[in-house]
């Protein structure tokens, strides 16, 4: 047996029991899910038993876990994604006055959204009403603005945060100087 193989071999009991852990579930739950026995998954999860490759196969898919991933020798480092400000996207000439920088990644549009926002003094941005149940989440951290969601308008300040319906006619307006802002959207 290669290292290689001895490794898998001590890790695989741990990231079964890990992979469990995470989803939440008994031995018995995933027992039932995976039609291996409980106390086959026990033995296998401290290390008593290796199984066979058809077993394995049925842990990962009641586990919801990568078959290949599972059996890798290496552990994903920890990663941390930087995007540098030079890098980060931006829209001008949205809206009047307005300037959006994206700082979500491009796979969360339409789910997940996170801007800031740079609306020069009387800029506005106004937005069509978004997918039903969508709502904003918008706090500022510099200057003065008006919120409007439908009918209702609020003024914030520095510091304040406000959240409302984004499934209706909705804007932004800088009032008394330029204002630096930072909006999250959140889609149904």
């Amino acid at each position: 047996m290669t290292d290689s193989s001895e490794t898998i071999l001590t890790q695989l009991p741990l990231r079964l029991k890990e992979a469990r852990r995470i989803q939440g579930l008994s031995l018995d739950a995933v027992a039932k899910l995976s039609g291996v026995s409980r106390s086959m998954v026990s033995q296998i999860e401290r290390g008593e038993s290796s199984p066979t490759i058809a077993t394995l196969w049925n842990l990962t898919r009641a586990l919801q876990v990568d078959f290949a991933g599972l059996l890798d020798g290496a552990a994903e480092p920890a990663r941390i994604e930087v995007l540098r400000s030079t890098a980060v996207p931006t829209i001008n000439n949205l809206g009047m006055g307005c300037r959006i920088k994206i700082l979500s990644p491009p796979e969360e549009a339409g789910r997940h959204e996170v801007y800031e926002l740079l609306i020069a003094s009387g800029g506005k941005l106004e937005s069509k009403p978004h997918t039903r149940g969508a709502r904003e989440h918008l706090s500022v951290i510099e200057g003065t603005l008006d919120v409007t969601s439908a009918d209702a308008t609020s003024r914030l300040s520095a510091g304040d945060t406000a959240r409302y319906a984004a499934d209706v006619p909705h804007a932004i307006t800088a009032v008394d100087g330029p204002v630096r802002a930072f909006l999250v959207v959140q889609d149904a």
